[in-house]
């Protein structure tokens, strides 16, 4: 389990709490100010922090040096959008920064381990404590750079696996492996150009928008998502459902791909029906419209159920229309984001198919002219 920023922080004071004694009688050491002739700029990563307690001085000197490396993930993550919001699909961009976050702490509390209190004071007469902590620049690199270098080994094995493979979803898994251990890498050398005195890292093998290529050139070679959907409101339903879909890169065709030399090409089915029902509730002032959608994700050739989406609601509004149209846009919102995730989880490898199904909440029985019963 991945360590928190502050479990890290907090793990480091304590353990260095009693390294130094009194630190009360004797003059104010030049560090305090930013510059120590003890631990040079070239040798040290440093970060000084002040409170009314030592631990809390301690603190936060530890979580200036965080913010160093933050601060400059932050910057850099621009050539990394286009993978973070993929991950995040439709999601907003809090989901998306939460992703970066991630990727942060991986990288972050790694090097934050390294990071050891070398000084402290306490003013003797305000009271106020001080402390420096410091990053060894030398062992950090070291540790970053081993690190790299398994990642380079990862990312080349999982490339070459999917220029070997002849299944389609081994390839597009292959290279969305590659992919995730790319950007990881690339915040990895964002810290390692932060410890280098030079500001120097390490080249990668590939570049983000590289391996983003190969997989849609794979999946527009060799994947098909088709979407049919019976019911109410059929083509503004659909509509959303592909959008979803496309949002995740899968793409959505009638027509089966060709394929390539490697193999035969891979057809997904989306299927499914929609309903609205008009509600008689005894309201003076609303109208109420109740909803419901049955789908299922499928591999036709293999037989196999990936997935299934059953939802179902009511809305109320001043009037019918309105009350519809608002129970329309919760059903697209709802069916398509959750279709897209299923679907998107499934072929990048993130997620198996479903061991159980939600049971279907469409009705079934029909009146004696043949339409369907509302639910209940």
């Amino acid at each position: 389990m991945t360590k928190s920023p502050g479990s890290v922080i907090w793990a480091a004071v304590l353990a260095t709490g009693l390294l130094f004694g009194c630190t009360s009688h004797r003059s104010q050491p030049a560090w305090v100010n930013g510059t120590s002739p003890d631990y040079s700029a070239d040798q040290y990563l440093l970060g000084v922090g002040q409170a009314d307690s030592r631990p809390s001085a301690e603190q936060r000197a530890y979580g200036a040096v965080a913010r160093i490396f933050t601060a400059r993930v932050e910057a850099e993550s621009k050539d990394w959008e286009s993978f973070l919001a993929l991950e995040a699909g439709s999601a907003t961009r809090t989901e998306r920064r939460l992703t970066l976050d991630q990727l942060t702490r991986v990288s972050t509390d790694k090097v934050l381990e390294n990071v050891r209190v070398l000084d402290a004071w306490e003013h003797p007469q305000t009271g106020q404590h001080y402390a420096l902590v410091g990053l060894h620049r030398a062992q950090a690199g070291t540790a970053l750079s081993e690190r790299l270098t398994q990642l380079d080994h990862s990312i080349e094995s999982d490339v070459s696996e999917s220029r070997q493979a002849s299944e389609p979803l081994v390839r597009i898994r292959s290279l969305r492996r590659a992919m995730k251990n790319l950007v990881l890498r690339e915040v990895y050398n964002t810290d390692l150009r932060v410890i280098r005195p030079s500001g120097q890292g390490t080249v990668a093998p590939y570049r983000i928008s590289e391996l983003t290529g190969a997989v849609e050139q794979v999946m527009t070679a060799t994947l098909a998502v088709r979407v049919e959907i019976q019911g109410d409101q059929t083509d503004a339903i659909r509509r959303a459902v592909i959008e979803g879909l496309l949002r995740e890169g899968l793409p959505v065709t009638d027509k089966v791909p060709a394929g390539s030399d490697k193999g035969k090409p891979l057809e997904l089915l989306v299927t499914g029906a929609a309903r609205l029902f008009n509600l008689d509730v005894p309201d003076p002032r609303f109208r109420f419209v109740r909803w419901c959608t049955d789908f299922v994700i499928a591999d036709p050739s293999s037989r196999q159920v990936i997935g299934a989406v059953s939802r179902g609601g009511r809305e109320g509004h001043l009037t019918q229309s309105e009350a519809q149209a608002k129970a329309l846009r919760i059903m697209q919102q709802d069916v398509s984001s959750e279709l897209a995730r299923i679907l998107a989880g499934y072929v990048y490898g993130d997620t198996a198919p479903a061991a159980t199904l939600p049971p279907s909440v469409c009705p079934k029985e029909t009146r004696g002219d043949g339409s369907p019963k509302p639910p209940l």
